[in-house]
């Protein structure tokens, strides 16, 4: 089975900007953009999970140092 190399090009090649602007460009291009409200509402999810994440934690370590109170306090 043959290994598919890619061409990088040989060690002499120079680096060119518009050639590196060009392939950007046309990457973007490619880049399927969200919409303003889907946007809005996944980073309306990810607040509320971090939110809620962030809740849980607190409430976890407020049990545990009770809990720790009663045992060495």
């Amino acid at each position: 089975m043959r290994s598919r190399k890619r061409d990088l090009g040989t060690p002499s090649e120079t680096f060119n900007l518009v050639t590196f602007l060009k392939g950007t460009k046309e990457e973007l291009d490619k880049v399927v953009w969200p919409t303003r409200q889907q946007l809005i509402s996944e980073s309306a999810a990810v607040l509320l999970m971090v939110s809620l994440s962030a809740t849980v934690v607190y409430l976890v370590d407020n049990v545990f140092s009770w809990a720790a109170r009663q045992v060495f306090g």
